[in-house]
């Protein structure tokens, strides 16, 4: 038992080592400029470690991305009302400004949007909405909401972050409220 758990330590440490090696090439790399015998080497540990735990870059970056964003996202769901959610969703692109800007610069914003988009999407999905939709129209208005709301952010962020939290929140409120108005009626 103690060698299971020594050996699950040894993983994890190597996991973290490997993000850790990775984050730091990304800083003046791109991603796909990045090889596995890379970070490896950067993270001093073997290449069957790597592929003990992942199949590509992708998948570890995926690894360390999809956690913390994930609980980001569970800590806007626990919110009640809609202005404490959207400024709970603010907080996060403030929180992880670097970062995406870092995922823009060097190839790897797919992965955030993607975890983002599938985070969104769930999040949406939970919402009660009015009866009169369709399952169908209800889809459709989910990903559109989902692929808006990270554009805005995305547009603020590389803008600069002018406006404030308080009006982008009111942006996207009017946005969804006008959408789904406009599928009612």
């Amino acid at each position: 038992m103690a060698a299971t758990k020594h050996a699950q330590l040894i993983k994890q440490d190597s996991k973290e080592y490997l993000v850790t090696a990775l984050l730091q090439l990304l800083k003046h790399n791109d991603l796909n400029q990045i090889t596995v015998s890379q970070v490896v080497k950067k993270a001093g540990v073997s290449r069957m470690a790597f592929y003990r735990n992942f199949d590509t870059l992708d998948d570890l970056l995926i690894s360390y991305f999809e956690p913390l964003i994930t609980a980001q996202f569970d800590e806007v769901k626990e919110k009640s009302s809609k202005e404490d959610k959207l400024s709970k969703v603010g907080e996060f692109f403030v929180r992880y400004a670097d970062v995406l800007k870092l995922s823009i610069d060097r190839g790897f914003e797919y992965i955030i949007q993607n975890i983002f988009d599938d985070n969104m999407l769930e999040f949406y999905e939970g919402l009660k909405l009015p009866v009169e939709i369709t399952a169908t129209q209800h889809k459709y208005w989910v990903s559109f909401m989902s692929a808006g709301v990270y554009s805005i952010w995305r547009v603020w962020l590389i803008n600069g972050e002018v406006e404030s939290l308080s009006s982008m929140h009111d942006l996207i409120a009017k946005f969804q409220n006008s959408t789904m108005s406009s599928l009612v009626n």
